[in-house]
């Protein structure tokens, strides 16, 4: 087991980012599996719509679960410290994944093969639920004064590492194998190769100390008896307004990567090679908005930053139906990298926002459970919801669902007070 050692910048920037970096690739292979193959390999025998819709409700299943991931994680969390809590959810993730890249489909077990994968998507989402939040408080709990947003990042910045390593394996997949082998076997790659993956995450967090705010809190034998409760009782409001706030981060990036990719390929026939190289360069924007945001939200505050991005996305959802069915790549292109952009300017300030609303002894469970909770509202069924959507009235109606998501969340953070200049306790 490696050393414990002092933390630097370096190292709590790498293991706050790999974690959720890894994590984050397992969760969005997923969401890319269920676009492009979950349905015919889980769901045979039902029309390309319904298959689409039974497998973006095993996508949802993932998101039911986060918050009872992050009450897990979140007790221990609070209980008895962040590094050992953040090894344990990696695990739970890494292994969730793997397993999924194992499992025989419909033609092989029957009714067995779509029931296996809804429990291993419960994994994955226990999983997930205990890491993005343990991750920001590694971050954040080891900030300088006035830096909380800038180490905030980089947790934030590990999603659109992932999202592009995730897509870049489905694109170099596309690439070297036939149609008929990436259904037969292809498709089952990246879910492996996060075993390996979730060694080198778990390498860099074993060498980590406890958070010097926390390690107060076990000094002082300050922790809560249970931390959900104590939530509940004094913090409930923080707690609603922050996964409320969170809902327009979800629905921007799930409309514009799982639905879209979905969409693009079926109704629009789209090549998937030429989707997922749109998406890659779509990403690129999300990840430059995400220092941008978190310096802004150092700077100015982070209710200026989440209320002008989230006005922002408001109005993106009015060029969802002309933008993507304009026929041009590069407009549809350009569509994508704005949504993903917005998604990394309202998604950057949370890494330092959602941590600050609860006080030191509360934090994960608090952190954790607000922004799994938002993931329910904003992401569990947005694909799912869109589908309908898109069947019933057209992609106006996607837009809508977009701006009604971001309209949400200007209102939370618009009751929110400022929490910039708030101490840790």
């Amino acid at each position: 087991m490696p050393k414990t050692i002092s933390p630097s910048i370096t190292r709590i920037a790498l293991a706050s980012f790999i974690g959720t970096a890894i994590e984050f690739y397992d969760f969005y292979i997923y969401g890319m599996a269920a676009a492009l193959i979950i349905g015919p390999v889980f769901f045979p025998g039902g029309n390309p719509t319904t298959q689409a819709l039974s497998s973006f409700l095993t996508f949802a299943v993932a998101f039911l679960t986060r918050p009872l991931g992050a009450l897990l994680f979140g007790h221990f969390g609070d209980r008895i410290g962040r590094k050992t809590t953040l090894v344990a959810s990696l695990l739970v993730m890494g292994v969730s994944t793997t397993l999924i890249g194992l499992l025989p489909g419909y033609d092989a077990i029957g009714a067995w093969a779509p029931a296996l994968l809804f429990l291993l998507r419960f994994g994955q989402g226990i999983g997930l639920g205990g890491e993005w939040g343990g991750a920001a408080l590694l971050a954040t709990e080891n900030a300088p004064p006035g830096k909380r947003g800038w180490y905030g990042m980089f947790p934030q910045l590990g999603p659109p590492a992932g999202f592009l390593l995730a897509t870049g394996s489905f694109l170099l997949l596309a690439h070297i194998l036939s149609e008929q082998e990436f259904k037969d076997w292809g498709w089952r790659i990246p879910f492996l190769a996060s075993s390996v993956l979730v060694m080198i995450g778990l390498y860099v967090r074993l060498a980590l100390a406890e958070t010097p705010v926390f390690a107060r809190v076990l000094q002082k034998r300050q922790q809560a008896g249970l931390p959900l409760r104590e939530i509940l009782k004094s913090h409930a409001a923080p707690l609603v307004l922050g996964a409320l706030a969170m809902v327009v981060c979800y629905a921007l990036f799930y409309i514009s990567t799982v639905f879209s990719l979905s969409y693009g390929t079926t109704a629009l026939h789209i090549p998937r090679q030429q989707f997922l190289r749109m998406l890659c360069m779509a990403v690129l924007f999300m990840a430059a908005a995400t220092p941008l945001s978190a310096w802004a939200g150092d700077r100015f505050g982070r209710r200026p930053v989440l209320l002008a991005a989230g006005s922002a996305a408001f109005l993106s959802g009015f060029l969802l139906k002309p933008m993507l069915e304009s026929g041009s790549p590069l407009i549809m292109t350009v569509f994508l990298s704005l949504e993903l952009f917005l998604m990394g300017a309202t998604f950057a300030p949370m890494g330092a926002l959602l941590p600050e609303l609860f006080p030191t002894e509360l934090r994960y469970t608090g952190a954790g459970t607000a922004y799994n909770l938002g993931g329910i509202l904003g992401a569990s069924f947005a694909p799912y919801i869109a589908q309908r959507l898109v069947t019933e009235g057209g992609l106006a109606w996607v837009g809508g669902y977009v701006s009604s998501a971001a309209a949400i969340s200007l209102l939370a953070v618009f009751l929110m007070h400022e929490t910039r200049d708030k101490r840790w306790v």
